[in-house]
């Protein structure tokens, strides 16, 4: 039989020395988050050495905070320093973003609940606006409400490219919802920009295939109910109480919906601060 030194311990002594159960070091230990120094092979007994114990203890931590496996192996592999202490700050700054929209979300579905719904749209101003028609080029992706601002993001940046080539850029960017975008549904969604130069842009097209769902296509002119956002307001879920002001208000004015929502972006999104006003929510109405 393979006899162990002397300096390792059995898990139960471990166990006792890191505040663990056997259990969870078991379970360390079949994540491939902290491996025994030593397995007996007759008897399949673990070992460990005294100074395993820090480790054991900054997973078990870890654990706690709800870091995921493969982020905790990372944290372990880096050892002390500052790589460890980084992954540690990034992963903790994601995790308060998710929890600040998680506590927007509940204030907003405490509003919906509790009646108090109209006090919510009262804080949107709804008017209508006459869009003359435009020529348009798109990009058009399946995307989940997570995913939405980076994509937003790259896919306009991509597009104000390409619009040097279609004679240049002539009204505000927007994005179109032909379908619901949510956590759990994706759309999709559609990045549009007016340029100036039709054929131009049909050329431009024409070049690019079906890259990124590319292509040109003709807006009809169009009236809009809208209303304006800040920046701050942009966020999930708070644009979804604007959305649902246009439509209450649509409702009232009997008016009809005549095609997919958008967002239009009017503003120099990086140069614009929270409050300051960015974006208009509209629907198509006649």
């Amino acid at each position: 039989m393979d006899v162990p030194d002397r300096e390792l311990l059995t898990i139960g002594a471990f166990a006792g020395r890191a505040r663990l159960s056997a259990k969870a070091l078991r379970l360390y230990d079949r994540l491939g988050l902290l491996s025994p120094a030593h397995v007996d092979e007759a008897t399949g007994y673990r070992y460990y050495r005294a100074g395993q114990v820090e480790q054991a203890r900054l997973v078990s931590m870890l654990r706690q905070l709800d870091m995921p496996l493969a982020r905790i192996a990372e944290v372990v592999a880096a050892g002390d320093g500052p790589v460890a202490a980084r992954l540690l700050d990034a992963y903790w700054a994601a995790v308060e973003t998710r929890v600040a929209g998680q506590r927007t979300l509940a204030e907003y579905l405490r509003g919906r609940l509790s009646g108090r719904s109209s006090e919510m749209y009262e804080r949107f101003a709804v008017e209508t606006v006459d869009v003359p028609g435009q020529v348009v080029i798109s990009e058009t992706r399946h995307v989940l409400a997570g995913e939405l601002p980076a994509w937003i993001g790259a896919s306009l940046g991509r597009l104000e490219s390409a619009a040097r080539e279609c004679g240049g850029i002539t009204a505000p960017p927007f994005v179109v919802y032909h379908s619901e975008v949510s956590m759990e549904s994706d759309g999709p969604a559609e990045a549009c920009l007016p340029v100036a130069d039709e054929a131009a842009a049909r050329a431009w097209a024409e070049r690019h295939g079906r890259v990124n769902g590319t292509k040109v296509r003709v807006e009809p002119a169009r009236r809009l109910a809208r209303t304006r956002i800040t920046k701050a307001q942009v966020a999930y879920p708070q644009i979804m109480a604007a959305f649902e002001a246009v439509e209450q208000w649509i409702a009232r004015e009997g008016l009809e919906q005549a095609g997919p929502s958008r967002e239009v972006y009017f503003a120099d999104w990086d140069a614009a601060g929270a409050e300051d006003p960015v974006c208009d929510v509209a629907f198509p109405v006649s």
